[in-house]
């Protein structure tokens, strides 16, 4: 029986053997080897990619939004038909509908019906239509200062470089 360390006298012989067995047991085996620095690689390595997945699923998602906001009302596609539907009591949806020409893909539909004049001239800008006369007029149940009719308007078709007039709703004192 081999001892490292004196045992105190409340432990039996078959105790002391067994502590002494494991002891030698655990002195002559090697320690298990761990690669610390490889799992720490490893573990940075799925942290960034994760990261570096969510980053590009938030700016497809922004980016897919901003273009979104850009065209702002601007459909690429030739529109069936107008939806009939009024925004604001007394407003004809049809007469704030533009028909911009683009050569190939047919015309588009630019929806300006309450807008601002602010954003009315932006999509202007960007369709390159040129910004004729803007006048008020008293339509019952619209938002003062919106645009409530545009000149010429659907169905006529306009081409880049027209000049559009605008009718703006009066103000709420009119």
């Amino acid at each position: 029986m081999s001892s490292y360390d004196p045992r105190s006298s409340g432990c039996t012989p078959f105790e002391e053997e067994l502590i002494n067995a494991m002891n030698d047991f655990a002195h002559s085996t090697d320690s298990p080897s761990f690669d610390t620095a490889g799992m720490v690689h490893r573990t940075r390595r799925r942290r960034a990619t994760l990261i570096a997945g969510i980053a590009t699923a938030l700016i497809v998602a922004g980016g897919g939004t901003a273009l979104a906001s850009m065209t702002g009302g601007i459909s690429r596609t030739a529109p069936a038909k107008p939806d009939t539907t009024a925004t604001a009591p007394g407003a004809d949806y049809k007469k704030a509908i533009l028909l911009l020409s683009y050569s190939k893909e047919g015309p588009v539909a630019i929806d300006l019906t309450g807008m601002d004049l602010a954003t009315a001239k932006g999509q202007f800008l960007k369709a390159g239509v040129k910004l004729g006369t803007v006048t008020r007029v008293n339509s019952p149940g619209c938002e003062p200062d919106s645009v409530v009719e545009v000149t010429p308007h659907a169905p006529k078709v306009v081409e880049t470089g027209d000049t559009i007039e605008l009718k703006l709703c009066g103000s709420a004192s009119n």
